[in-house]
């Protein structure tokens, strides 16, 4: 299994035999379930409502990009930024008119904010890819109360759960 360290010039393993305790138990976590084949994959809970390419192929396409950027120690849940990147690259290829976005990314429950922080996701014309937040329990800064399933489909349509806004500068 092929793992990305989160520090430069130091191997993964060599990482953890200096970090905390609780940072190694939260890492080997995450190993057990990559080697038992157990990590999430956005297709599982994905709102597909898009008409571009295939339901089969956008499935595919987000459970690829998720396995590569799960090569991370710690899983993808801090992976928003790489994802959107590599997603965006497949579509691209794939002759989409796609484009990474960075922004704001704010969550509700019951119509009440509950977290905001910087995102990034996929834009095709008028629909939107939120392909990563299926990972987001991982981050131990996000509140348990955020529960937003993948989303791709019209931005109009996006779920009420999230509002995503885009940086322009």
């Amino acid at each position: 299994m092929r793992e990305i360290s989160p520090a430069e010039n130091i191997s993964a393993d060599d990482f953890l035999r200096i970090a905390p305790a609780s940072i190694r138990e939260f890492a080997f976590r995450i190993r057990a379930q990559k080697n038992e084949g157990r990590r999430p994959q956005p297709s599982a809970k994905l709102i597909d409502q898009s008409t571009l390419l295939t339901r089969e192929l956008r499935a595919k396409l987000l459970d690829t990009v998720a396995a590569l950027v799960d090569e991370n120690l710690f899983g993808r849940a801090e992976m928003c930024l790489q994802f959107a990147d590599l997603l965006c690259r497949a579509l691209v290829y794939l002759q989409c008119p796609a484009r990474a976005v960075i922004g704001k990314a704010i969550y509700y429950n019951a119509g009440r904010e509950i977290f905001r922080w910087e995102h990034a996701w996929v834009r095709i014309k008028s629909e939107l890819i939120d392909g990563n937040v299926d990972s987001l329990f991982e981050n131990p800064i996000v509140p348990p109360t955020v529960c937003v399933a993948p989303y791709w489909g019209p931005v109009t349509e996006a779920p009420a759960d999230r509002r995503l806004r885009e940086d322009y500068g």
